[in-house]
């Protein structure tokens, strides 16, 4: 593995594990779609753009890009990745949304073979088969009932969906554009779906809930964890970006575990350590196999 790579992929892993608590403090706010969508949006872009007029020294160069189309795309993807994730949380049951949310390797895969011809292993799309197949069985329920396919769940998968299909779209425009500011760029998308969100909820329902959640994980958790995970996609290819971050999907509910006390069932556990073996054998064996013929020559 070479060391580009090698950085990706830490940075990705990261960014993931910056990520996993997001869906406890989510619980913890007690707040609806928009409303956290709009303090997340708003706190997160805020945070990200400050980032970026204090570290950049390419200010007129990074806002020449923003305007070209890979940086109002990903623009775009931001917007609507805060605005699904968050309506989907609040309106359908969270496993059918990380459902949507777990075939974000398989768009990345195919939109970078699409668009930048960048093929995936046959490895990388076994692993993304049982990862799937680990989240599947994870967040299935222990009863013979499982999720009812009713209009919300729908919904709920649909939402999920359009937040794996954005995603995707994000880490292959920043792999095949290094060009595009990532903090402007994330942050400004995030700060337009923060203000819509707000538009609709309305001041005077802001403050409904618990705020100090929100203002823990936009104002730190995201910009962090986003930052990291785009970042690691132009050192990686975005197909091992969106696979680590199918980390948060397992994890996530241990954090709620911990913090609301909502015990995960026997299959979560299950096949929350089926996913990280997968995922650990995955990542050592492209190690061992780009590494090899330089092991050979040697």
């Amino acid at each position: 593995m070479s060391t580009t790579t090698r950085f990706g992929i830490w940075l990705a892993l990261i960014g993931t594990l910056t990520l996993t608590p997001d869906a406890l403090f989510m619980r913890l706010s007690g707040m609806n779609g928009f409303q956290m969508a709009a303090w997340r949006g708003l706190l997160m872009g805020g945070v990200m753009i400050l980032g970026w007029l204090i570290f950049s020294r390419t200010r007129r160069i990074d806002l020449a890009v923003l305007r070209t189309g890979p940086g109002i795309g990903i623009v775009v993807c931001q917007f609507f990745n805060s605005i699904l994730f968050c309506l989907g949380i609040a309106l359908a049951p969270a496993m059918v949304v990380l459902l949507g949310v777990a075939t974000v390797p398989v768009f990345a895969a195919l939109f970078a073979r699409m668009f930048m011809g960048e093929r995936a292993s046959l490895a990388t799309w076994i692993t993304i088969l049982a990862v799937m197949a680990g989240i599947v069985f994870a967040v299935s329920d222990d009863n013979a009932g499982g999720v009812a396919l009713d209009r919300v769940s729908a919904l709920g998968a649909l939402l999920g969906l359009g937040v794996a299909v954005v995603l995707a779209t994000n880490f292959v425009v920043l792999r095949a554009q290094p060009q595009v500011p990532i903090p402007l760029a994330i942050g400004l998308g995030a700060l337009v779906a923060g203000s819509f969100s707000l538009w609709i909820t309305g001041p005077d329902a802001m403050m409904r809930g618990e705020v100090w959640a929100m203002a823990l994980t936009g104002g730190l958790v995201l910009p962090l964890s986003f930052f990291l995970l785009s970042l690691a996609s132009r050192h990686t290819q975005a197909a091992n970006v969106s696979l680590l971050m199918l980390l948060e999907t397992v994890l996530g509910p241990l954090w709620v575990w911990l913090g609301i006390g909502e015990e995960p069932t026997a299959r979560m556990i299950i096949g929350g350590i089926f996913v990280v073996v997968v995922l650990a054998l995955y990542l050592l064996a492209e190690a061992r196999r780009k590494s090899g013929p330089k092991a050979r020559a040697a």
